[in-house]
């Protein structure tokens, strides 16, 4: 197989994938507005509440190095 024909089947390839991803991207179902918008409260939330959480873990530890070292 020459040079040509190799970057010839590599463009083929290439297109036939986005035409692949294309087909995908129309089975999607999106979200709504109202899903969207509650499903990005969730994920807020959720990270609030995980970095408070370690915020106050990592406060504890701290203390307690401080105590053991006698700071």
């Amino acid at each position: 197989m020459g040079f040509l024909a190799r970057i010839g089947a590599s463009f083929r390839r290439t297109g036939s994938f986005f035409g692949d991803v294309m087909s995908e991207l129309k089975k999607v179902r999106w979200p709504n507005r109202k899903e969207l918008t509650t499903y990005t409260l969730v994920v807020i939330i959720t990270v609030v509440l995980l970095a408070v959480f370690f915020f106050v873990v990592d406060l504890g530890i701290s203390r307690l190095i401080d105590l053991i070292l006698g700071k």
